[in-house]
């Protein structure tokens, strides 16, 4: 992202996560870059979540939940959440390791 254009939508989401969630990690990329999209663009975006507000729940509630969250942004011009939820258990397990993004399709650079 350049220093020109201000992260506002990358910012709105990261603290509402943090509000909503309490997380004990959280990352929030913006990943426009990537794609066809005018330089500045906040429309696609790599969230990471580690929050005991997970536990009990299975990886489509967790999604929806977020969607829920989300749902101002999501409408405000978010085109697309890559979503990766974890209890404090199962990052640890995962040794705080999350899968690269996959190459856009959409005619991505």
């Amino acid at each position: 992202m350049s220093a020109s254009f201000p992260a506002v939508m990358q910012q709105r989401i990261e603290e509402k996560l943090n509000h909503a969630l309490a997380p004990l990690y959280i990352s929030v990329v913006n990943e426009s870059g990537q794609h066809n999209v005018p330089a500045g663009s906040e429309t696609h975006f790599k969230v990471v979540v580690v929050s005991d507000t997970f536990a009990g729940m299975r990886p489509v509630a967790r999604h929806r939940h977020m969607y829920t969250l989300l749902a101002g942004e999501l409408a405000d011009g978010v085109h697309a959440l890559a979503l990766h939820t974890y209890t404090p258990d199962e990052w640890d397990n995962s040794q705080g390791t999350v899968n690269p993004s996959p190459r856009c399709h959409g005619g991505g650079k």
